[in-house]
């Protein structure tokens, strides 16, 4: 881009923005609100100007994943204040479940490794969150969602170092274990983990006070209650993919994916198998437990039977579903957990099944297992990979 073509785009990036700032003020009746509003246009048409600025993608690839995850969890930080609490709700435990499918997915997808104990990995990081909170009630929400973090890592370490030697079904068996006896697990230190019953948050989870200054406002319509923790997903939602995608395309991204394509060929130009295959495992059960984490926040509760081995074939079959190894094949499959209950809910609603009965009880997997085979059926790559191949398709 010539300085004359800069000049422009900075002029007219300049005129829009104080455009929709004026739009935001005079449309807009509460002044926070407007305020709010008008932050978050400058922050898209900012981002904007700057994705479609020539060469600007191709020269600066870190940064443009930072603008399109700041413009993406700018908008939806914004819409949220629109959507009501059920609708908030479900897109916190959707975002939480994004999480957790692209530590699967860049597992699976990228160094080829299966696992089906990523339920129990979200659970090491949904104990951590609530024994914390039990014994420590003033740590920031950062601070404890980090605490998972290194707490899902360190478990994914400690299975990661035996699966080095193994592959195939023989790894999928070992992570299928640790997910069957993570229940019994956690019943060893029922002290601690509060057994079946499960742990309780203390306390509430609640904004900082200029938070809730912000939102209780008197003449404002947004709700602190309806919005908090759903921001709180987003974004942290945002920074995780923010990190993955730099990790999908940085030098360890390739090595991992030479290691799934051909390990021979891996080691022959240097890459370390054993240390490529723990990496993997790392970072997946870490997203897995950030995933979790969130989940204890959302729900201020934790209990063992929500992470059992049903979950991790819940969400192995969402990572095939969304489009295994690719970063939108795991927001489509958070989006499709998020609102699988709304679905089963009109499901039940229009069909005339007992709620209660074992059918309506038992549709959650109905429909996944439908989804899964459908999917790998008609469209191996997932959702991820029609949408591609239509772009692509469109492209010539």
């Amino acid at each position: 881009m010539g300085p004359v073509q800069a000049n422009q785009r900075f002029v007219a990036t300049t005129v829009l923005s104080v455009l929709v700032v004026l739009t935001s003020w005079l449309g807009v009746a509460a002044p926070r609100d407007a305020a709010a509003l008008s932050v978050a246009a400058v922050i898209v048409v900012i981002g904007v100007s700057l994705l479609t600025a020539s060469g600007f993608r191709r020269d600066h690839p870190v940064a443009t994943r930072a603008v399109l995850s700041l413009v993406t969890v700018d908008v939806l930080v914004a819409a949220s204040s629109f959507w009501s609490a059920t609708v908030n709700s479900n897109l916190a435990i959707g975002a939480a479940m994004s999480i957790v499918l692209l530590g699967l997915s860049f597992l699976t997808g990228s160094s080829g490794q299966i696992s089906i104990g990523n339920g129990a990995f979200m659970g090491v990081g949904a104990f951590t969150v609530a024994i914390w909170a039990n014994h420590h009630t003033s740590t920031p929400i950062a601070v404890v969602l980090l605490l998972a973090v290194v707490a899902g890592g360190l478990v994914g370490l400690l299975l990661g170092l035996p699966a080095t030697r193994l592959r195939g079904p023989y790894l999928a068996g070992m992570t299928l274990a640790f997910a069957v006896a993570f229940g019994a697990i956690l019943n060893l230190f029922g002290s601690w983990t509060g057994g079946d019953s499960g742990l309780q948050l203390p306390y509430a989870v609640n904004a900082p006070p200029w938070v809730v200054h912000f939102y209780s406002s008197a003449t404002s319509s947004l709700t602190v209650n309806s919005v908090w923790l759903a921001d709180v997903a987003i974004v942290t939602t945002g920074v995780a993919l923010f990190f993955m995608a730099n990790l999908f395309a940085s030098r360890t991204g390739r090595a991992m994916r030479l290691v799934r394509d051909n390990d021979v060929a891996a080691e022959l130009v240097g890459i370390s198998l054993p240390r490529a295959r723990v990496v993997a495992f790392v970072v997946s059960a870490a997203y897995a437990a950030l995933g979790g984490g969130l989940w204890t926040i959302i729900n201020n509760a934790v209990t063992p039977s929500t992470y059992g081995f049903a979950l991790s074939i819940t969400i192995l079959s969402l990572v095939v579903i969304g489009g295994i190894g690719t970063i939108p094949g795991a927001i489509i499959g958070g989006v499709i957990y998020a609102f699988s209950a709304n679905v089963i809910s009109w499901i039940t609603a229009h069909t005339g099944l007992n709620p209660q009965g074992n059918v309506a009880s038992q549709l959650n997997g109905i429909i996944f297992g439908v989804l899964l085979v459908v999917t790998i059926l008609f469209a191996p790559m997932g959702i991820a990979g029609i949408v591609r191949r239509w772009f692509a398709r469109r492209s010539r």
